[in-house]
């Protein structure tokens, strides 16, 4: 990605530019062409979706900010417009490099295994006429023609829709019309049963598009996109309307003010500019796309049944004593255990809530839910105990962004099945992930936890990296219950002993662990820390770990995407090395790792160390207390992923990132991951 030419701080690296370079690191992705082809497609399908979302949030937000006249300045000393305009900079410049990837790489390697995108020029006579029988039958009926200008008023374009805009000759008069490409229909169009020759939607409706103006002249059809703020704020609720509150900023999401203007490179000058004052961008506003529109809609062509062009199935470890709901407890009574998926199963974490039906022992089970998916068994089952009579209670976040709606259809099921259904706070959002059950022992109840650092969810499950702890341990499902009466009453303390919870103490954890690591090696004595984090933005950590590398320490950072420190920097950062890990999994695990004099010590959990996280959401860190398992937390997960040298990428202090070339034999972690054999179950002892 080609750096801005705005000079920035020197203690930090600005955020929305680390974050766009994490999307150019999945770009990259889509160019390797180690990857098979319909994983590439895949990719840049992320790419796009990423893209989008982060104007539809971050962008959104610093044009309210400058809009509103907010004078704070980011960590790096950029106001609002200042860091829009080195979005600007980057953003334009990494999508064209995207669509070039699309045109000039990939598509040759389509065609070359038999895959063909066809333009309608290039169409044969039979496939020209099919396709004019497929346009009446199945198009033409779900096109609706708007005239854009001149118009009363403009017709509203949905947010991330992709449009045609149609230049019409009428007598002495130019006009401009509006036609929405319809979505309920494939956006690759097949040409024949075989479904290997394609047409896109927009090429054969702009084929057609004489159908919708009969007796108008057609001076040309172009296609755009428009992406709208899609961070509507839920402002001034009581806790009795959050469920309507929310379903109603679902329906205000399409609706939300436009911050970007995509179209493509043909588009006449004169037809963008008043496509901006129709749709209220500026220029900054408006990005130039020199080929395909829109790709996430290639999730189509990576769905085709073409094994051979997607990574080989993989199959997470099933950890027999975990992943039977029978024995389930009978493990957990005599040791800890750390699972690591999708390298293992994530049956182990559906059979602890499948015992909530099974066991009839069980007599309660609490449950964070914060992304569930469009289908959960987990949830299904919670269902069923409630249903049997259990003491069934559910912490639904129902403003986790994008996923508001599956939540909502969750919630109210769970509340039909007699569960208790709480939605946490309005002012913070819940991110925790923990699972309580309560189980008979004889005269007494006995308590089994599950803390982790992914989502209740088994799809996200096997394309996300994380990490689970479940533990009998009592002082640990003391803590737990204390925080689910945090959540789910009128409690204004938790009182834990052991856990790092947000926003009560989890600042402080982090940062007294930090010191005393800068302490012991002030003091001459070995000191390390190892994070694996998603994103590493708060200034309060980041100044912290600057001091512990001044002092001494190693520092090694294993950070997925935002990373606002700068490594390596004399007299700064010169003991901090960061990489970035992007590959088959979305690399979604937190952990932190303190050497503590030679008694390490490791939390796993949800938190990133990042404002939102340690400020504003309830979130959770576990310690693993079994030390057997926190070396094997070291040695198996931490060491592994430091010694990637073909899908780490080294940041530097100037904000760029290389990719680790082997100096030797290759290591890929997550193919390591992936062969290790059995005994992945991380019991200690």
């Amino acid at each position: 990605m080609r750096r801005p030419k705005k000079l920035l701080s020197e203690r930090y690296l600005n955020r929305e530019l680390s974050w766009l370079a994490f999307n150019s690191r999945v770009l990259a992705e889509a160019e390797n062409a180690d990857n098979p082809l319909l994983e590439r497609l895949r990719f840049l399908a992320i790419f796009e979706s990423n893209l989008d979302e982060f104007f539809m949030v971050r962008v959104s937000g610093l044009i309210e900010q400058f809009e509103n006249r907010v004078v704070e300045m980011s960590p790096d000393g950029l106001s609002p417009n200042e860091q829009l305009e080195v979005i600007a900079q980057a953003a334009g410049p990494l999508r064209r490099q995207a669509s070039l990837a699309f045109s000039k790489k990939l598509i040759p390697v389509l065609e070359a295994e038999g895959l063909h995108l066809r333009k309608t020029a290039a169409l044969s006579e039979k496939q020209t006429a099919s396709m004019r029988r497929y346009f009446q039958r199945q198009v033409f009926p779900l096109c609706t023609p708007l005239v854009l200008s001149p118009a009363p008023s403009v017709p509203f374009i949905s947010n991330r829709s992709l449009n045609l805009v149609v230049e019409l000759a009428d007598g002495n008069e130019a006009k401009l019309a509006r036609v929405k490409i319809p979505t309920i229909v494939p956006r690759f169009v097949p040409l024949g049963p075989r479904k290997d020759e394609f047409i896109l939607l927009e090429d054969l409706i702009a084929d057609h598009v004489a159908d919708l103006f009969p007796g108008v002249e057609i001076k040309g059809t172009y296609r755009f996109r428009v992406i709208r703020d899609a961070d509507i704020e839920l402002r001034e609720l009581e806790a009795s309307d959050l469920i309507a509150t929310v379903e109603e900023s679902l329906r205000l999401r399409r609706f939300g003010d436009p911050v970007l203007l995509q179209h493509e490179s043909e588009m006449p000058a004169h037809i963008v500019r008043q496509l901006r004052e129709l749709i209220g961008v500026g220029k900054r506003d408006t990005m130039e796309v020199p080929s395909l529109l829109g790709m996430e809609a290639l999730e189509e062509l990576v769905a085709l049944d073409r094994p051979r062009l997607r990574y080989p199935p993989h199959h997470g470890y099933v950890a027999e004593p975990l992943a039977n709901s029978n024995n389930l407890f009978d493990t957990l009574d005599v040791k800890d255990a750390l699972v690591h998926h999708p390298f293992d199963s994530f049956r182990s974490v559906e059979a602890l809530v499948e015992s909530a039906i099974k066991d009839p022992q069980v007599a309660g089970i609490k449950l964070t839910l914060y992304r569930v998916g469009t289908e959960s068994v987990i949830v299904e089952d919670l269902a069923q105990a409630a249903e049997a009579g259990k003491q069934v209670a559910a912490c639904v976040e129902l403003k986790a962004r994008f996923d508001e709606s599956n939540n909502i259809v969750w919630a109210r099921a769970l509340e039909r099945a007699g569960a208790h259904v709480v939605y946490g706070f309005y002012e913070l959002k819940t991110h925790c992930k923990m699972c309580l059950v309560v189980r008979r022992a004889g005269k007494e109840l006995k308590a089994y936890v599950h803390i982790g650092t992914g989502n209740y969810n088994p799809q996200t499950a096997r394309q996300y990296t994380d990490l689970g702890l479940f533990t009998s341990d009592p002082e640990i499902a003391r803590d737990v219950s204390e925080v689910f009466n945090y959540l789910t009453g009128f409690s204004k303390r938790v009182k834990v002993k052991h856990l790092l919870v947000a926003p009560i103490n989890l600042r402080e954890g982090i940062l007294e662990r930090i010191a005393r690591e800068s302490k012991r090696a002030a003091q001459g004595e070995q000191a390390r820390i190892v994070f694996k984090l998603n994103a590493l933005v708060d200034p309060e950590v980041i100044e912290a770990l600057y001091k512990a590398s001044s002092a001494g320490v190693s520092v090694d950072l294993i950070i997925r995407g935002i990373c606002c420190l700068r490594p390596g920097v004399p007299d700064l950062s010169k003991n901090i090395r960061v990489v970035s890990i992007v590959g088959r999994f979305l690399e979604h695990s937190r952990v932190y790792y303190f050497h503590n004099g030679g008694q390490a010590e490791a939390y796993i959990g949800s938190a990133d160390a990042m404002r939102r996280n340690l400020d504003r959401r309830v979130e959770v860190l576990a310690p693993i207390r079994d030390p057997a398992l926190v070396e094997r937390l070291r040695e198996e997960v931490l060491e592994p992923y430091l010694r990637d040298n073909t899908n780490a990428w080294r940041l530097d202090g100037t904000g760029s990132y290389t990719r680790l070339e082997p100096d030797g034999k290759p290591f890929t972690v997550q193919t390591w991951l992936m062969g290790r054999p059995l005994g992945r179950f991380l019991g200690g002892s």
